[in-house]
């Protein structure tokens, strides 16, 4: 049995610190290099840390960089049964450039043989049956994403996507049957048709996410935070510690955390609290790789939470923007 299998796009991710982008014909110096697993690996990688039995599910190639993927995930404690090797194919590479403050360019070269297809997650069958949450990236290809939830509804588990798809038809039948849905601000807007200008706009769009029959719905709020509703309410949780080093796996540590929070029983709200401080501490550090331990996690939320509903209260409770804003305090179990 698995508490959660990432379902979802594996690749290198190679990370460059640079003082700022050269012009054309320039160069500059890069003064940091990482090289990490990326893609769903950091989601899984995530949730391992946090103590939880995680499995993936996804395709690379069977180069060396394949080989040496798959070696490292295991060495992380996550299991690889689920993980198809494409003969011939080159594993995805990601190149994450990092500037001085923080802003991050993505650059990634993603083959179409190492995206997931339907015969990729029959070969995952024993996986995706065994697995209490199924943590699904609805980029990869439509009928793999619906294939993949399909399985794992039918086997008791609990379904959570991450971003969106390019049809609206995978994404209407994949949202119906999901427990709870996460998205960036882009993939938000995304998800309802339309730009979303404000944080009530976003809270709107989350009101509506839900009426399509999700349990919980995470949307990112630009430079504020997060938007967690569910039926009775919900939180806006503020961006929480300094400024981000590289914003890259902040979404990552996010969704894992308030996986995480899910499967120890918590409810949204709590789970909210600790999905922000999760993120926190992910940014704070070069790559998208999370180095989470579930004492700091928990310390940081719940110091975080503190402290924001007591300024809440003292400015007139769910008011301002930089406090937690609830429509009711009646919570849902994640």
């Amino acid at each position: 049995m698995f508490d959660v299998v990432v379902v979802g796009q594996i690749g290198r991710d190679l990370v460059l610190a640079v003082d700022h982008l050269p012009g054309g014909g320039k160069s500059v110096a890069v003064s940091r290099r990482r090289e990490v697993l990326g893609g769903a690996v950091n989601q899984a990688v995530g949730a391992r840390q946090l103590g939880c039995r995680v499995a993936l599910v996804g395709v690379v190639g069977d180069d060396d960089a394949g080989r040496s993927m798959l070696d490292q995930a295991r060495r992380d404690g996550l299991d690889t049964t689920g993980v198809a090797r494409r003969p011939g194919g080159t594993t995805a590479l990601f190149v994450d450039l990092v500037e001085a403050d923080g802003t991050s360019h993505l650059l990634e070269h993603v083959p179409a043989s190492m995206r997931l297809g339907i015969g990729d997650v029959h070969g995952a069958w024993s996986v995706l049956c065994a697995a209490r949450v199924v943590l699904v990236q609805l980029a990869q290809p439509g009928p793999a994403v619906l294939k993949a939830i399909r399985i794992a509804v039918r086997h008791g588990a609990r379904v959570v996507l991450d971003g969106t798809n390019e049809d609206p038809a995978v994404m209407r039948d994949a949202v119906a049957m999901a427990h709870v849905v996460r998205a960036d601000a882009a993939e938000a807007a995304d998800l309802v048709g339309r730009d979303l200008r404000s944080l009530q706009d976003v809270v709107t769009a989350a009101e509506e996410i839900l009426t399509m029959g999700p349990s919980i719905v995470a949307l990112a709020v630009a430079g504020t935070g997060n938007v967690v509703a569910w039926p009775a309410g919900h939180v806006v949780v503020p961006l929480l510690g300094e400024d981000p080093v590289d914003a890259t796996g902040g979404g990552d540590a996010f969704v894992a955390a308030l996986v995480v929070a899910m499967l120890r029983g918590h409810d949204a709200y709590t789970g909210a609290w600790w999905a922000s401080a999760a993120s926190a501490l992910t940014v704070s550090r070069l790559g998208g790789r999370p180095a989470l331990d579930l004492d700091h996690v928990t310390g940081l939320a719940r110091s975080s939470r503190h402290y924001h509903e007591r300024a809440a209260d003292r400015e007139s409770a769910g008011t301002t923007m930089n406090g937690p804003r609830t429509e009711s305090r009646s919570r849902t179990a994640l």
